[in-house]
């Protein structure tokens, strides 16, 4: 399993690797969701949010971006497909 800052910041995968956006890792990865959210940072704020499972978590990251975006999605699937992130079982890590 990735650890949190890597499953936020994958780009894409290598077949049985993640690739790892390293710059970001490090420079964004301690961050809460609620603070990657406040950054902007929405992508990686779903990404943390999936990481933890907490439907709160989503809930908030869904109102940022309504709210920075001025659209309407809800906590369902259509985050997930937006942003491109799904729970995936990848144990190596391929920093970038």
């Amino acid at each position: 399993m990735l650890s949190r800052d890597h499953f936020i910041f994958t780009i894409g995968y290598d077949g049985p690797a993640a690739v790892v956006d390293s710059q970001g890792a490090r420079r964004y990865g301690s961050l809460s969701t609620a603070e990657l959210a406040e950054k902007g940072l929405f992508r990686a704020a779903w990404a943390s949010a999936v990481f933890s499972g907490d439907a709160g978590e989503k809930a908030l990251v869904v109102e940022a971006y309504n709210k920075a975006a001025g659209t309407s999605y809800g906590a369902g699937g259509l985050p997930d497909r937006l942003f491109g992130v799904f729970p995936v079982n990848v144990k190596r890590a391929i920093l970038l």
